[in-house]
């Protein structure tokens, strides 16, 4: 007990610290929310792979999924490599960098302003974004619950307050550099932890081999004619599975906490390296979290079941773990923190600042009171600090409450913003015929799709048809819905100040001024 309460008192001591000494970046809006748009490479793939992976992944989506699909399971973390970090960086970093610096915008919200010319865009995008990050911020507490409900004996409450605080003090102290700094060194107890566990469980079975023949011994109820379902190549649920590595994977395009990271980043060279390190780190991360949640049905005997005789998926991993040694159970209690944080971090000052920006500033603008950065800065920390007290109170409410596993809760925030936000976001990148109205189209639509879900959840009703019942599907509809919305209805639409929007492109074909190391002049290239 002693061991584990140093770590974590130690833990503690230096994510405070970090924030103070980041107190000095903080003085205005733009470093408080950005880092002045100079932050570097390692930094911004860590940040980015944190905000990605947090104790939602590690106890929430790797029990359940692992559970349904077994080793297959390993694929949603391969496509949160590949298509939630590779691809997203490839296709998105650099145009997000150069067009927010342009249209000097610091949030989500604000670019979709800027972009089509509409303040109502703006705003409802910010209600959007403040309404369903909430329930995502919320179900981020909850994986800390069993974890150290197992190791302290604390009460859960305690736990989302001590997480609320902790947090609450180092972003409202050292803003957004402080958070990547956090992010950093949170990412790599991430690194070294779940290779740690990893090995420590497949021991606990015999090893690698064994656990492979133990979970291929196990019948799978949705197929019980596949031997060996569970350590199958795409498991006993293929099309199931596909759904969940595309919301994974393709919501964060969508996602502003997610876009966030890039308008942040330094220059091309962080980019190029940002890239690569955001890939890696989520192939160590996410693959994995879902490849050891693959082995939660060697422990089936162990894990807490509900009433109706179905796993309470939550269970799954803490229950892998109470085996471990104690030096072990402080490893993963930190690592579930520190995954939990750096998201937790990210989401309050993205929703702490998007109200402020998009909403309360232009509205006092137009009342002829302009808003000093001081002001600024005041409403954003007052803001992080409402919007830290309401999830935490959502969360503890929520734990007695019929919604009872994590992925629900994430799979309709997620759904709702990247269904929202993704296809207006990536089409206004590429494509200067993108309209006014197919963004609102889009925003509708995603919308409506996720609170038709989320009613049809709770009243226990069929959405669109059983498939679709589930939040990850109906996100997964809504994405794609908006991907294909928003050509179909600009073409029937037409574009507002068309010359202005040939400006904002041609922030893409600025010429600068680049070393020879970098990029060989076409008179060498003839040479």
């Amino acid at each position: 007990m002693f061991l584990k309460i140093f770590i974590l008192v130690l833990f503690f001591a230096v994510m405070i610290g970090v924030g103070i000494y980041c107190h000095k970046s903080t003085s205005n809006v733009q470093g408080f929310v950005l880092g002045d748009r100079n932050v570097g490479s390692w930094l911004t793939a860590f940040a980015f792979g944190t905000s990605y992976f947090s104790a939602v992944i590690f106890v929430g989506y790797a029990g359940q999924f692992g559970w349904k699909y077994g080793i297959a399971s390993t694929w949603i973390g391969i496509g949160n490599a590949v298509i939630g970090s590779l691809l997203a960086w490839r296709l998105l970093g650099r145009r997000t960098r150069l067009m927010t610096q342009y249209l000097k915008s610091a949030t989500m919200p604000d670019f979709f302003g800027a972009r089509f010319n509409s303040s109502a865009l703006k705003v409802a995008a910010s209600v959007i974004v403040f309404v369903f990050l909430v329930p995502y911020t919320a179900s981020l507490y909850n994986g800390l619950s069993r974890l150290f409900g197992m190791s302290f004996n604390i009460d859960y409450t305690w736990c989302v307050l001590g997480m609320a605080v902790l947090t609450g003090i180092y972003v409202l102290v050292g803003g957004y550099m402080a958070t990547a700094i956090n992010d950093f060194i949170q990412g790599m107890i991430m690194l070294v932890g779940i290779v740690a566990v990893i090995i420590a469980v497949l021991n606990g079975n015999g090893g690698f081999t064994a656990s492979i023949e133990k979970l291929s011994a196990i019948p799978a109820e949705t197929a019980p004619a596949l031997h060996g379902a569970f350590t199958s190549f795409f498991g006993p649920e293929p099309i199931y599975l596909l759904g969940v590595v595309l919301l994974t994977s393709l919501g964060t395009w969508g996602l502003p906490q997610m876009v966030g990271k890039f308008y942040a980043i330094r220059d091309e060279n962080a980019i190029k390296k940002g890239t690569f390190i955001s890939t890696f780190f989520a192939i160590i991360v996410a693959g994995g979290c879902y490849f050891l949640g693959g082995f939660g049905r060697l422990y089936g005997d162990v894990i807490e079941y509900g009433a109706n005789g179905k796993p309470i998926f939550d269970s799954i991993v803490p229950s892998m773990l109470q085996t471990l040694p104690d030096l072990m159970i402080g490893v993963v209690i930190i690592l579930v923190l520190s995954a939990s944080m750096s998201t937790l971090s990210s989401l309050v000052l993205t929703s702490g600042s998007t109200p402020t920006l998009d909403i309360i500033k232009p509205a006092m603008s137009k009342s002829g009171k302009e808003m000093s950065e001081k002001s600024q800065l005041l409403s954003i920390r007052l803001l992080v600090l409402f919007f830290i007290a309401v999830s935490s109170v959502l969360a503890i409410i929520q734990a007695k409450s019929s919604v009872t596993f994590i992925a629900q809760l994430m799979g309709i925030s997620w759904g709702a913003l990247a269904g929202a936000f993704l296809a207006p976001f990536l089409w206004g990148l590429y494509w200067k015929k993108t309209t006014k109205a197919s963004v609102w189209a889009s925003f509708i639509c995603g919308i409506l799709i996720m609170c038709g879900c989320m009613y049809c959840t709770f009243t226990h009703k069929t959405f669109i048809s059983p498939y679709f019942t589930s939040p990850i599907n109906a996100g997964v509809l809504a994405m794609l819905l908006g991907l294909v919305i928003v050509p179909i209805v600009s073409a029937f639409t037409r574009v507002h100040d068309k010359e202005n929007v040939e400006k904002m492109f041609g922030c893409y074909e600025k010429t600068v001024t680049v070393r020879a190391m970098t990029s060989l002049m076409e008179e060498e290239k003839k040479d």
